[in-house]
């Protein structure tokens, strides 16, 4: 008889359709996407920001095989995000205590870096991680900047959701499809990462 709750726990697992952050709904395709390890992105600016002509960005999600807590000690490892960002060369804590961190990255392309800095809104209780250009600093290339990350437990692992937006100094034809490849290079960063940790 116990066999028979374990089925039903089963079945309703599977049809439940899995969701992200703020009741993103997504499509049979792109849950069987996330199953089969795809990471999937969706043209969902995230909230926070100003959308004004020349914003780019999307939301991404992944589904990651290893903890919660492991997701989380990639996310907030902020010296060891190069490699994790496309492009980006050096990350230096300026300011941080367990709800916030200012963080100043570098990016390189070709010969040429450009530095910005990030404020970063910890809310580890809720898994949920906020960011923003930090307005008040200097930032090369970007005018604006803002997004965030969610984790969520799933039977299967977790559902990593990571939403950016952007406007930068240059037309947003050329850095369209970077902003997006952006978001799918590293979401399978930070799965590597934290699958590395189990």
């Amino acid at each position: 008889m116990r066999s028979v709750p374990l089925v039903l726990s089963a079945l309703l697992i599977v049809a439940v359709p899995l969701t992200a952050a703020k009741g993103l709904e997504l499509s049979r395709d792109q849950e069987r996407r996330l199953e089969g390890g795809e990471v999937v992105v969706v043209d969902e600016l995230p909230p926070g920001g100003m959308v004004v002509s020349g914003s780019q960005g999307g939301t991404g999600l992944s589904l990651v095989h290893a903890s919660p807590e492991a997701v989380w000690q990639v996310l907030v490892n902020y010296a060891h995000h190069p490699g994790m960002y496309p492009r980006v060369v050096r990350a230096q804590v300026l300011k941080s205590d367990s709800e916030h961190a200012l963080v100043r990255y570098v990016i390189g392309l070709g010969p040429f870096s450009f530095g910005f800095h990030v404020e970063n809104y910890l809310d580890e209780g809720r898994r949920r991680i906020v960011w923003r250009l930090a307005q008040e600093w200097p930032n090369d290339l970007f005018r604006d900047g803002w997004g965030y990350w969610q984790i969520d437990l799933r039977p299967t692992g977790v559902l990593v959701t990571y939403g950016m937006a952007a406007r930068t100094v240059l037309p947003a034809f050329l850095t369209r499809r970077a902003e997006r490849d952006g978001l799918v290079e590293t979401l399978k960063a930070v799965r590597e990462r934290a699958e590395r940790l189990l």
